[in-house]
């Protein structure tokens, strides 16, 4: 199966390919791709495993070329509350689940562990908007994102 997007996904949170989409061939950037695996508020297992493969065969860094982007991941989740809450949620949740997973070596698995916590600190220390910082004071207590039915393939 292919999952075919124009411009932007739109699920629980919404992506815009539109100025990235150049950034990377023949698909999306790994940043972006790890975008796409976090922003689900639900996420399911074979999220979390391909989280973790692609932290695990991939650097991080401060650009595209080959790395996770995260001076962008950072700044695009510093101006939206509730896009950085799931993400931040769901990098912590891969964080403790990759534990159960025996096929990782502690190296993978200290790996893996590193570059979320770095990912984690890069975003807490990126300035947050004046719209941030608004939305933060609600919470959780009011939903943050969009509800996405499960497409049965």
């Amino acid at each position: 199966m292919v999952d075919v997007f124009f411009d932007k996904l739109e699920m629980c949170h919404t992506i815009d390919f539109r100025n990235r989409l150049r950034l990377d061939k023949p698909t999306i950037t790994l940043a972006d791709m790890l975008l796409e695996k976090m922003q689900i508020v639900k996420i399911n297992e074979k999220d979390i495993i391909d989280t973790i493969v692609l932290l695990r065969a991939h650097d991080i860094g401060e650009n595209d070329k080959d790395k996770v982007n995260i001076k962008y991941v950072s700044k695009l989740l510093s101006n939206d509350w509730g896009f950085y809450y799931t993400v931040t949620m769901n990098l912590k949740k891969v964080k403790e689940l990759c534990k159960k997973y025996n096929v990782l070596s502690n190296e993978d698995m200290k790996d893996v562990t590193s570059k979320i916590d770095r990912i984690l600190e890069k975003i807490e220390k990126e300035p947050k908007s004046m719209k941030w910082k608004m939305r933060a004071k609600i919470g959780p207590s009011k939903k943050w994102y969009k509800e996405v039915e499960e497409v049965i393939r």
